[in-house]
């Protein structure tokens, strides 16, 4: 049975949703339960009540973590996308998952900034530049990067596919996808 949580983070824009979607669709093929936890469509719906403060933010990790959680202990993997800017927050999702019994694997997308305002796909780099985004993670607020990721997923120069596999390679090493 797959179980755990694969917590995809990095900047706006470094390809977390589209390296999920991919890996999604890997799973599936394999018959492997799972489901995909996007950050847009959380804070559309769940977190529509937060705003972008640091608070803010911090409330939306915590929100998102223990939903992760609870897919989780229905025996399929959560596929998490969110920037997730601060290690605290991260580590306390973690730790939540470790008192659970859960496993929990960060995936560190590591696209250079510069790559992903080049990539901007909702013009926001843009906007924060021209100070219209204020508090704008990598921008006017800060995004911590893990320090020990169990991936950290270069994406330049790679399609979404290869990325993909690279976490499914991991996830199978690890016995988390409920092969044999």
């Amino acid at each position: 049975m797959a179980r755990g949580t694969v917590w995809f983070t990095g900047l706006s824009g470094a390809g977390k949703s589209t390296v999920a979607a991919s890996l999604e669709a890997m799973l599936a093929a394999r018959l492997v339960p799972s489901f995909l936890l996007d950050g847009d469509d959380l804070r559309e719906g769940l977190n529509a009540d937060l705003g972008f403060a640091e608070e803010h933010r911090r409330e939306n990790v915590r929100r998102v973590g223990e939903v992760a959680l609870l897919f989780s202990k229905t025996d399929r993997l959560s596929l998490v996308t969110v920037i997730s800017p601060f290690a605290a927050g991260r580590r306390h999702v973690r730790e939540r998952h470790e008192r659970a019994g859960v496993p929990f694997v960060e995936v560190f997308v590591a696209t250079p900034l510069q790559v992903c305002e080049e990539r901007d796909p909702k013009g926001l780099y843009a906007r924060a530049r021209r100070g219209e985004v204020p508090a704008f993670t990598g921008i006017s607020s800060p995004y911590e990067e893990p320090e020990t990721p169990e991936i950290a997923l270069k994406t330049v120069g790679r399609s979404p596919q290869e990325c993909a596999g690279e976490v499914l390679a991991y996830l199978s090493s690890e016995g988390l996808l409920g092969e044999g």
